[in-house]
This record gives C-alpha cells, structure tokens and sequence, in this order.
C-alpha cells in the first residue's frame, strides 16, 4: 500500500475558497457569454457559498447541537 502525500498548506481553509471564488469569477469575466461562462459563475458560487458556511460553522456564537 503506497503512503499517502500530504500537503502544508499557508492559508487556512477560508483564505483558500475566497481565492479560488476570485480567480473564478476574474476568468468567467473574461469568458464570452455562453456554457462555459455560466459552469464557470456556478463553481464561484459555490466557493464563496463553502467559504460563508465554513466561517458560520466555525464562529464562537454557534450553538452546540442537542
């Protein structure tokens, strides 16, 4: 069984999706309208969606599920 790779990361989690959100929606701006600009619009979304859940989930003022 072979080992697995891990990677150190600098940027926490966050600091990843809000980037990865950016680059996106910068290469849709430069897509021409059609498919391709849409898919591309949909994963930020999804980013800046993932990045927005993931700063909820890790705020002090959660409560702690019953």
């Amino acid at each position: 069984m072979s080992e697995r790779r891990r990677i150190k990361h600098t940027a926490t989690f966050e600091q990843r999706l809000a980037a990865e959100a950016a680059r996106l929606k910068i290469e849709a701006k430069n897509l021409p309208r059609g498919k391709a600009r849409d898919d591309m619009m949909r994963k930020a979304r999804q980013a800046e969606l993932a990045y927005h859940m993931s700063e909820w989930l890790s705020s002090p003022g959660l409560p702690l599920p019953e």
